[in-house]
């Protein structure tokens, strides 16, 4: 017996020692691996803590695999399929993930390596907890850049709109402004010191405001006058009384 098929052999004992009832020897036609060599099966359940053996497993699988001539320095022949609930295109995932694998761990025995790799992804897809994983982050969007329209100010802008609105103010005090002013030729104006002068800046008040003035004057003053008068009768008061004392 060539090495390869004594390292085989033995690999083969140890699997059914450990596995014992779920692992079988199966026919070709069942195997879906394209070999003449001798096919296995080895069943494969979630790894749940609380799993109930009594309780009918929701999802179960097989990996079926057959050794090459100069295994296990060639990768196994692999082959994946669902016994209950697997998806096929979950098992199409998987079974390139193992062929990664066992091309990995090329030189020393794998298929017990490959086993518990596939019980690892059946647990974590298909197990109890499969919906308790966080979920991903949600990338969020960028903030928006607000970018700014219009034509920018430059000091030449500014000045040629600081000139217009001069232009436009200027045109606001001529329109506020008596005709006969704009009217005056310069050299006739009068300075402020002319202006006050002539007595121009004088207020007329009619007799109405007149009376109005001397209204108020005079409630001030009868105001201000017994103020005045009370007063001195209290200092008065207060003298005559320091000389009493004395």
């Amino acid at each position: 017996m060539a090495d390869y098929e004594q390292e085989q052999e033995m690999e083969l004992e140890a699997l059914q020692a450990i596995l014992m009832d779920d692992i079988k020897e199966i026919d070709l036609s069942e195997s879906g691996i394209d070999t003449r060599a001798r096919c296995f099966e080895i069943l494969i359940s979630p790894q749940d803590d609380d799993f109930d053996e009594a309780a009918r497993v929701p999802v179960q699988m097989a990996l079926i695999f057959a050794h090459t001539e100069k295994y296990p320095d060639e990768p196994p022949l692999v082959n994946v399929k669902s016994i209950r609930g697997i998806k096929p295109e979950d098992l199409t995932s998987l079974k390139e993930k193992l062929d990664r694998e066992a091309t990995e761990n090329l030189g020393m025995a794998m298929v017990y390596t490959l086993l518990d790799s596939a019980k690892d992804w059946l647990t974590e897809k298909y197990g109890k907890n499969a919906g308790d994983r966080e979920p991903e982050e949600i990338e969020e969007p960028a903030e928006e850049v607000i970018i700014p329209h219009g034509e920018a100010v430059t000091v030449e802008s500014f000045m040629a709109w600081r000139e217009r609105f001069e232009a436009e103010l200027a045109l606001q005090r001529a329109k506020l402004m008596p005709e006969s002013a704009l009217t005056t030729p310069k050299e006739k104006r009068l300075t402020g010191r002319q202006y006050f002068e002539s007595g121009r800046h004088i207020v007329v008040l009619s007799r109405q405001d007149v009376c109005h003035c001397l209204f108020f004057s005079l409630s001030a003053t009868y105001l201000v006058i017994p103020i005045y008068c009370y007063t001195f009768f209290f200092i008065s008061l207060l003298l005559l009384r320091c000389l009493s004392y004395t």
